[in-house]
């Protein structure tokens, strides 16, 4: 039973990194990012429970925690670019990055 879950969980991973490679909208890569993690989870409680240890369920309590503060502070990015720009496309994201020759960076 421990190696359907582990296969499940390295589908969803690989879905999740194929979503972050291909996609290009900000929305769509951060779900990709979740289903990651959430694969992450399902490994760390499946070994947990193969172990018949707590840990790893609480190692997965700690990725959801992280998880959920990932998607405020990343929605809360992709809100202020895009109320400044109009647009959330990957390619046009230079605003934050301070390097020379973005909108916000300066040569001083």
């Amino acid at each position: 039973m421990t190696s359907e879950y582990l296969i499940l969980s390295a589908v969803l991973f690989c879905i999740g990194v194929g979503g972050v490679l291909i996609r290009r909208n900000p929305l769509v890569i951060f779900m990709s990012i979740e289903l990651m993690l959430n694969a992450a989870n399902l490994a760390l409680v499946t070994f947990a429970r193969a172990r018949g240890d707590l840990g790893g369920q609480a190692g997965a309590f700690f990725v959801m925690v992280c998880a959920a503060a990932e998607v405020v502070v990343g929605l809360a990015i992709i809100v202020t670019v895009f109320r400044s720009k109009r647009s959330i496309d990957i390619d046009d994201m230079t605003l934050l990055s301070g390097a020379p020759g973005a909108e916000g960076g300066s040569l001083a």
